[in-house]
């Protein structure tokens, strides 16, 4: 008997897969299978991906995975085994969340970049949440608002909380709810912590900070999904230390700063990358400060790093 059922729990060989009825069911992968879509990977199934499966074994609720279903869309990164390979991080996303910390650990805004870049490049909406505020010293705060006013300038909403403080949550909340939502960032910035307050009860476990290294330790080792409420879902993915960016244009890679990319036309020539050229609109504007220069300066890091072997 065959049935259909989304993906809430991906650990490399089995998968946790919930049916139509709400029933999980422990799915491997057929041999040969149908991929709708498929993309080079390293994980050929994604948590949020809706599957065909035929089941096994009722009594202990085992079933095959026969098909994925085509993505609404999918985000990558570059695979932590592989760094010529990409690897899914989650697939029928709507929101992209990526939670940070000013001080412990501290996360660079070129990590947050470049999560905002692949979160633009699989036209999936970002926002950026920056946890233990409680904890910032004055030089902290003043390094807080020069963030809201980088990110606010570009585009994205950013919101300050205190994970252990749900009064803090509250927008944060009403952001999320009826959506599918992917949170990422460094381990140690409190993404467990978030969660268990979000979703009361469910008890993902934490780890504090490591006092001499200022470096937090993985809790999560799989992807997973958890129903918000009734409305809504949340992807928990592990802490990364680095966001690797695969698969990106030199050309294009403006196209993914969304106060870039409004300014493209603008440009003398159409195959400007922002460097040097004359009559480029982006470095005027950067002049200006209409485009910041921490931002600008992101973006040219992420153009010296990209590879050309993987452009189209």
């Amino acid at each position: 008997m065959q049935r259909e059922g989304l993906i809430y729990k991906s650990t490399g060989s089995w998968y946790v897969t919930r049916d139509e009825e709400g029933t999980f069911w422990n799915t491997r992968i057929k041999g040969k299978m149908k991929i709708d879509g498929a993309i080079s990977s390293t994980n050929p199934i994604a948590v949020g991906d809706l599957v065909w499966f035929d089941v096994e074994d009722e009594s202990i609720r085992t079933g095959m995975i026969t098909e994925v279903k085509s993505r609404n869309n999918y985000m990558v990164r570059v695979s932590p085994h592989n760094k010529n390979q990409k690897h899914i991080i989650a697939s029928n996303i709507d929101l992209a969340l990526i939670v940070v910390t000013i001080n412990e650990p501290r996360t660079s805004t070129g990590f947050i970049d470049r999560f905002l870049v692949t979160a633009e490049a699989y036209h999936i909406p970002s926002i950026i949440v920056v946890n233990k505020t409680d904890l910032l010293k004055p030089k902290h705060v003043s390094i807080l608002k020069q963030w809201e006013d980088i990110y606010s300038r570009a585009g994205y909403e950013i919101y300050p909380v205190v994970a252990k403080e749900p009064a803090t949550l509250a927008a944060l909340m009403e952001k999320i709810q009826g959506k599918t939502t992917l949170f990422s960032g460094h381990s140690g910035v409190g993404k467990s912590t978030l969660i268990n307050q979000l979703i009361p009860d469910i008890n993902l476990r934490t780890n504090q900070v490591s006092g001499w290294s200022g470096k937090g330790q993985h809790t999560t080792t799989f992807a997973e999904m958890f129903d918000l409420g009734t409305s809504g879902r949340i992807i928990d993915t592990p802490g990364v230390k680095e966001f690797g960016i695969i698969d990106f244009d030199k050309q294009e890679l403006s196209h993914y700063f969304p106060e870039m990319r409004v300014l493209l036309n603008d440009c003398k020539f159409n195959n400007c990358i922002h460097i040097n050229e004359p009559g480029c609109a982006i470095i005027k504007a950067v002049q200006q400060e209409v485009i910041s220069e921490e931002r600008y300066i992101s973006y040219v890091g992420i153009l010296e790093s990209i590879d050309e072997k993987w452009a189209p």
